[in-house]
């Protein structure tokens, strides 16, 4: 994320710094710990607006803090416009919009810092509900450890030559040179060798998996024509487009004295600032990284396992290979006095962390041990039974997980994430009244503004639960504005859902043309219209749509199925009864999944 105007304030906080212990002349002073939690790929730092609970995604490719707009209405407070000139870029271009919001009172580390400013742009961050930006981090030197959960904001002093890795007392570490920052341009800028091609590379945390240019694979001489490229899918940022996503192999992948070979890594798009890639969460997760803005310099060392691939499976921990290195093979600057290691967790969240870390790189073995360690602890805390049922599930252990999952809510009964977990468990067996009763208690639960209503009407519509997946559509689409990446997405469910329902067929009307002024070219937005369609008896205009949505996905029963049933209703006997076999080849229990809803030929 970037901007285009000069920042007029920056939030310091204001954290007693610990004492520092000298080695030569060179001390460190670490000021700042930041505890991080993974979900997933995204690094969470838990904290309070204005009193109440919020997690932050801690980006350091943000060049500012950023609430989105959900989130700023969620808390209610009060937007000015940005100044004239300004937006807010990033993956998918410029923000629909930008304003700027001020928190009262923000709360990180038990530290209340008063009258923060936070620039309301973009979308939705999932669980989070916005990042933290450089204003935070540029202030020090940072380290990130994501792999043990920590965050630390350092002060160097003295050290202008000398290296500061400082953990690598046994193990290599590898050092390259970074730009000079600026208050307009403070992200984590240097350089790499792609195929032995010089390429321009930023430290992106807040990037859930490293990602090259459409341009930089190009210069490479990989496109995604060349063999091997497969589209993957879409992916956005704050920006108001997608962007399609590829991966391919390229032979090599060089950082200092680090090289991957055969690295599989997705591209497409553009990037800013000018850079080809995005060193992202997956490299952070496999690497201690020293950001030294003091030296201009960038420490990190290997902590094994894949650093592109997280889906990868993970060699045990003893045999993990690093990536080839000629680094040096220890550094000479003392550890901060006072460091408590996340690696040698002693407390419950310090285990967590390190446990979630793990559960992000697919380690589900190291992750569970971590999560019952924390429990046995803190035998009193939901979140740690929801993190172990997840590592559970995820290692399909499902009946670990669902145990796991009613502790937790045996603790928490209000705690969403875990209700939302059951409620997909209960799902998944057909247990559709106990996942309803699961739903409605997230529902209460949830704020009203909270980004997770779109999944929750996805699974009320998944438990048929027709009006209530319309209200949470319509709770997500009032707190977002036209212009938002997943808006076209909530039209298309609501638009569907009325279709299937066979109710409020005008205003699914509205929805499905709505979602198409915006994208028009969206395939699955014609076969719901045309469900409507079918409903209203409009069967000419059914057909069109249909043909229109299976000229993009020719296998899809469901557009199969109600053409067959528009044209045997035209009179169109053969041609209509063709696409019900076809619908029937495709999904032997089409007819029994339609006929549930009244549609049958």
């Amino acid at each position: 994320m970037r901007c285009r105007s000069w920042l007029l304030a920056t939030a310091v906080l204001g954290l007693s710094a610990a004492a520092a212990r000298s080695l030569a002349s060179c001390q460190l002073q670490q000021f700042a710990q930041l505890p991080v939690t993974m979900n997933a790929t995204q690094p969470l730092v838990h904290a309070k607006v204005n009193g109440e609970d919020a997690l932050f995604i801690a980006d350091s490719g943000a060049f500012f803090n950023l609430l989105t707009p959900a989130a700023a209405a969620q808390f209610n407070l009060h937007l000015s416009p940005a100044p004239f000139g300004f937006d807010v870029s990033g993956i998918g271009g410029d923000a629909a919009q930008t304003s700027i919001a001020t928190v009262n009172t923000l709360t990180l580390l038990g530290v209340d810092i008063h009258k923060v400013q936070f620039f309301v742009a973009g979308n939705d961050f999932g669980a989070a509900v916005g990042l933290l930006g450089q204003n935070l981090f540029h202030i020090a030197d940072v380290e990130y450890d994501l792999a043990n959960g920590v965050i630390r904001l350092m002060r160097p002093k003295d050290c202008r030559n000398s290296p500061l890795a400082y953990w690598a007392k046994s193990v290599p570490y590898t050092v390259i040179d970074i730009e000079s920052t600026t208050p307009q341009q403070p992200q984590t800028i240097g350089e790499a060798l792609l195929n032995g091609t010089r390429i321009r590379v930023m430290f992106d945390s807040g990037a859930s998996t490293s990602h090259l240019s459409l341009s930089a694979a190009k210069r490479v001489g990989v496109t995604p024509e060349s063999p091997g490229a497969e589209r993957i899918g879409i992916y956005y940022g704050v920006g108001r487009n997608t962007e399609t996503a590829y991966v391919a192999s390229f032979d090599s992948f060089k950082i200092g004295d680090e090289e991957i070979k055969n690295a599989r890594l997705p591209f497409g798009g553009r990037l800013l600032l000018g850079v080809d890639m995005l060193i992202g969460a997956d490299f952070f997760l496999s690497h201690r990284i020293y950001v030294a803005s003091s030296q201009r310099k960038l420490y990190f060392t290997y902590n094994g396992g894949p650093v592109f691939n997280l889906r990868a499976p993970q060699a045990p921990a003893q045999e993990a290979a690093a990536p080839g290195s000629s680094a040096p093979a220890a550094a000479a600057a003392a550890a901060p006095a006072g460091e408590s290691p996340a690696a040698n967790p002693t407390d419950a969240s310090a285990f967590s962390q390190r446990g979630a870390a793990s559960a992000s790189r697919h380690d589900y073995q190291h992750a569970i041990a971590d999560f019952t360690r924390a429990i046995e602890l803190a035998p009193d805390d939901s979140g740690y039974y929801y993190q172990r049922a997840l590592a559970y599930l995820s290692s399909s252990q499902q009946n670990l997980g669902a145990a796991d999952l009613d502790q937790a809510l045996k603790l928490q009964p209000q705690n969403v994430a875990a209700r939302i977990a059951r409620a997909k468990q209960h799902l998944a067996r057909k247990e559709e009244p106990a996942a309803v009763a699961d739903l409605d208690a997230a529902d209460r639960a949830m704020p009203k503004e909270a980004a997770g209503r779109l999944e929750l009407g996805d699974l009320y519509l998944r438990a048929a639960q027709y009006p209530a997946a319309i209200a949470q559509f319509s709770d997500w689409i009032a707190v977002h504005p036209r212009a938002d990446v997943m808006m076209v997405q909530a039209l298309n469910l609501r638009c569907w859902t009325r279709a299937l329902w066979g109710q409020e067929l005008n205003q699914a009307l509205e929805d499905c043309d709505g979602a198409l002024r915006l994208d028009s070219h969206a395939p699955l937005l014609y076969r719901s219209r045309a469900t409507v369609r079918l409903r209203q008896g409009e069967y000419v205009k059914a057909v069109a749509d249909y043909d229109r949505e299976l000229k993009s996905y020719p296998k899809d029963a469901w557009a199969h199925y109600g053409r067959g049933i528009a044209k045997l209703r035209l009179g169109l006997s053969a041609e209509g009864q063709a696409d019900i076999d076809a619908a029937t080849a495709a999904h032997a229990d089409i007819a029994t999944a339609a006929a549930r809803h009244g549609l049958t030929p």
